[in-house]
């Protein structure tokens, strides 16, 4: 009976259990996302449009299983189940991205209730650059500031930007087999981060970039106009050369970039606190009762980060915002995140035909 119940759990199910509810009682929305992960993410976003009329609950997509996943949302939801009463919450990963070039992206593009994060994943939320010094002060309890975040991230979203048009070409006209999303994380990886020379690492990542970007070109010959007309399309969707790093790969993002370095400057700040308490300790007891009580106060880097709530003020995570906003007034998805959809699918057709050429 559960099974049967669960197979048939539908927006137009709920809608009918909100009717049957009496008048004062609050309207439910069931959001199902992706993982464990999304739930506290999501139930941010969404506790903001909660009222006396309406609230919402943030749902794995299955209760018979432990399926998780973008696949499993989508496929669980298809399109008469879900609804004004039922939506689904994933991130954007590259979908956004490619426009409706796979059917998964025009699912998420199209679809009033399929709602997304705009950049790659909730990772990269959490590793907004603005944010990431108040997270050092979070962690270390020490509010000197040892590197210039913004900047790093500006001068790296630089760097890989032009490489990152290629990869976003590629697979949205099926050719990402000859540049794959691991392949491209593997050119824009850092190396160990230097706090001395925290610039090193981008800088040896304009090298990678520049080497394989020369390659690419060689291999396409013809791609110029593709290449040009891709680049104008994510900009057109909110990708500038300054904010890349919001749209590779979250997991590569957070483990491979935004960690190794967090856990470096934290590092230094932490000695920084704990010399500090060492000088003006009158005494060793107090110095021992110091350093025990800092201890203990501190916290780990990767679960701070987690924890990161400071992408409030980004831009795409206002844009998330606007579409769920506009969803509860019954008004259609934003028309400037489809503004550039003809261009975009013109010049997946262009792109396609071209490369097939060659």
């Amino acid at each position: 009976m559960g099974k049967r119940l669960g197979d048939n759990l539908s927006s137009e199910y709920i809608s009918a259990a909100n009717k049957m509810r009496s008048k004062t009682a609050r309207r439910r929305i069931v959001a199902y996302v992706e993982s464990y992960d999304d739930v506290f993410f999501w139930r941010m976003v969404l506790s903001e449009f909660e009222n006396d009329k309406r609230y919402f609950e943030v749902m794995l997509p299955s209760k018979v299983n432990l399926s998780k996943g973008k696949k499993t949302v989508l496929m669980n939801l298809v399109k008469d189940k879900i609804g004004k009463d039922m939506i689904a919450c994933v991130d954007a990963d590259y979908d956004y991205l490619l426009q409706g070039a796979t059917s998964v992206s025009k699912q998420i593009i199209e679809s009033p209730y399929v709602f997304h994060t705009y950049v790659y994943a909730i990772e990269n939320f959490q590793c907004y650059a603005p944010s990431l010094h108040d997270v050092c002060v979070m962690v270390t309890l020490n509010d000197h500031s040892l590197i210039d975040f913004e900047e790093y991230f500006r001068l790296y979203s630089q760097a890989i930007f032009p490489l990152f048009v290629w990869n976003i070409m590629l697979y949205r006209t099926n050719h990402y087999s000859e540049f794959t999303m691991t392949d491209f994380n593997r050119v824009i990886e850092t190396g160990s981060f230097n706090l001395q020379e925290p610039l090193n690492g981008v800088m040896n990542v304009r090298r990678k970039v520049g080497r394989k970007v020369r390659q690419l070109q060689e291999d396409h010959p013809d791609a110029k106009a593709s290449y040009l007309a891709t680049k104008d399309s994510l900009k057109a969707l909110g990708v500038t050369a300054d904010t890349t790093y919001l749209y590779i790969q979250g997991h590569h993002l957070f483990d491979k970039i935004a960690l190794p370095m967090m856990n470096k400057v934290c590092d230094r700040l932490r000695r920084e606190r704990e010399m500090e308490i060492h000088r003006k300790a009158v005494h060793s007891t107090q110095m021992h009762n110091e350093l025990s009580c800092y201890t203990h106060s501190i916290e780990q880097v990767s679960s701070m980060l987690k924890k990161n709530t400071g992408y409030f003020q980004s831009e795409p995570y206002r844009r998330l915002k606007e579409d769920i906003a506009r969803f509860l007034q019954g008004e259609p998805k934003r028309a400037s995140a489809h503004s550039s959809k003809t261009n975009a699918s013109n010049a997946v057709a262009e792109m396609s035909a071209a490369l097939d050429a060659l």
